[in-house]
């Protein structure tokens, strides 16, 4: 499965269950916010017209009950307007003829009426003795009509969001897979040695970021080729004269010279190749690693997103369940309705559903922000300058980095700890001692056969920072110590190694003026320290 399609699977199925739980919120509150306000406006407007009619209803004034109910019922929405007297006669009515032959049967509830009227009544009272009473009909059918409305405008603002949603993630889905895409045929014509090409920057985002360090990279390339065919034109142009003023020299001279040069080529060669290797190799670590890393998370985001299709379609039968009974007129279907519905609030056991719901989509977050924090290191990581430019650096912040990118080769064997103390900010190239970091935790790593510990400590000393990476492996033999910086030589199986990692990184240190030292004892661990001057002008740094 692509990351686009990921993108849009996944941005969608979260869309559609915020969507569903806002508008069932919504249309909840709306429908019961409307029918508090309409039981409370059929109470007063009851209770007002028993008040007005009692002293009619007491001296048995008809002429005034008439008037009365004539004129109760220009409030809007009243079907109908009765007065019974103390045997319960009709003494004077008005409204809907169709209504007011009905039977009259007061509703308790605006969400129990079936009829399309709401049914109430009030007493006529005077000193503790009832003489009468007041029946009101309201019609719902109007709000109902807006609750239908409601509804299917919601719906149809839910589908058009989710076709912006699905949108926006297929088009985002896109411009990244379009500009890896792009960065892949780049590195594979760089592979196949083609150096005149750049890399279109568009935007400034992460992707641009990485687009511009690889034009950089490219043109740093180009720069070194370059540089290397003109000392080579020195040289032969060199040699050419050279040849002019020893004319006289032999032919096996000339030979020897010919061949001297074909070996320094191949050693070119060879370098080159052996240095390449070495970056692969440690790019190659890099991707395994982000890999795993990111596989956890994203997993159990995925199981969490099952779980909560589940709970969305137990939360779409109790729906239905309601919905279905809200047809319902009669009371017996209503009560067996009911009892389906419990049933299925049992079945589905939503009381955990709704206790688990705040955990899944908290895990689900927490799993998007470690994967966000590894992207992170790995973009931070990808900086690795072959460039003299310097900038302020935080060298503990380069070690929770490279270790987060070397975790997944340490973690199942080597137990890490940090001894980190604060240090000042330094200028240095960051993405160079992320470099030489990598290659002590790394060999640090497989050092430790079984399981064992690796630690990593900081400290500032007078105006050095050091940083130590401390292993319990096998050791180093004290005969094999001083040509451990030395190129290509190694102490790994062959296929395990170039031989050029510790020299690589004992240059670098030396280009930023500190030392690279190694102390080891056979059988029970060594320890490799990084010592930096404490520089903190540019310009000194330069």
């Amino acid at each position: 499965m692509s990351i686009r399609l990921k993108t849009i699977i996944g941005i969608a199925c979260i869309e559609a269950l915020l969507l569903l739980l806002l508008v069932s919120m919504t249309l909840n509150y709306l429908r019961t916010t409307n029918y508090d306000a309409l039981t409370k406006r059929a109470s007063t407007t009851v209770t007002l017209f028993a008040t007005t009619t009692k002293d009619a209803v007491l001296s048995y004034d008809l002429a005034s009950l008439d008037a009365f109910v004539r004129e109760v019922l220009k409030n809007p929405d009243l079907v109908y307007a009765r007065v019974l007297g103390p045997d319960h006669n009709v003494v004077a009515q008005g409204g809907d003829p169709t209504v007011l032959a009905r039977p009259f049967i007061a509703d308790h509830s605006v969400e129990t009426t079936t009829d399309g009227v709401f049914d109430t009544a009030a007493e006529i009272r005077e000193g503790g003795q009832v003489y009468g009473q007041v029946e009101i009909g309201l019609d719902i059918s109007s709000m109902n009509a807006i609750f239908v409305e409601a509804e299917r405008r919601s719906e149809l603002i839910a589908v058009l969001e989710m076709g912006l949603v699905a949108l926006f993630s297929f088009l985002l889905g896109s411009y990244l897979t379009k500009q890896l895409k792009v960065l892949h045929s780049a590195a594979k014509t760089i592979s196949d040695g083609g150096l005149d090409l750049h890399v279109p920057v568009k935007g400034h985002d992460e992707i641009a970021d990485v687009a511009g360090a690889f034009n950089t990279m490219v043109d740093n390339l180009r720069e070194t080729s370059a540089s290397r065919d003109r000392f080579e034109n020195d040289l032969k142009e060199l040699n050419r004269s050279l040849e002019q003023r020893v004319l006289r020299r032999t032919e096996e001279l000339r030979k020897k010279n010919s061949e001297l040069e074909q070996a320094t080529r191949e050693i070119k060669e060879a370098h080159a190749k052996l240095l390449h290797s070495e970056k692969m190799a440690s790019i190659g670590v890099l991707a395994a690693g982000v890999a795993h890393e990111i596989n956890n998370p994203i997993a159990f985001i995925m199981s969490n997103l099952q779980s909560l299709k589940q709970y969305t379609q137990s939360y779409r039968s109790v729906i239905q369940a309601y919905e279905e009974g809200a047809t319902l007129t009669s009371l017996e279907d209503r009560e067996a309705q009911q009892e389906k519905i419990q049933k299925l609030y049992e079945e589905y056991d939503l009381e955990f559903i709704n206790e688990d719901l705040d955990d899944l989509l908290s895990d689900s977050i927490e799993g998007a922000k470690r994967v966000r924090d590894i992207v992170k290191g790995l973009r931070a990581f990808s900086h690795i300058d072959t460039v003299s430019t310097r900038s302020q650096c935080d060298l503990n912040e380069c070690i929770q980095t490279t270790l987060k990118v070397v975790n997944n080769e340490l973690k199942y064997h080597c137990e890490i700890r940090t001894e980190l103390n604060e240090l000042p900010l330094i200028y240095c190239c960051p993405g160079q001692i992320n470099q030489v970091l990598l290659n002590l935790f790394l060999n640090a790593g497989q050092a430790i056969k079984d399981k064992g510990c690796v630690t990593v400590r900081s400290a500032q000393k007078d105006n050095m920072l050091t940083i130590e990476v401390e292993d319990t492996g096998t050791g180093i033999a004290a005969e094999k110590i001083e040509k451990i910086f030395d190129p290509f030589y190694t102490t790994k199986p062959v296929g395990k190694g170039t031989g050029l990692g510790l020299a690589i990184s004992y240059g670098i240190i030396h280009e930023h003026g500190g030392e690279l030292n190694v102390t080891s004892e056979p059988g029970k661990g060594s320890c490799f320290t990084i010592s930096l001057p404490l520089v903190t002008d540019q310009a000194v740094a330069e």
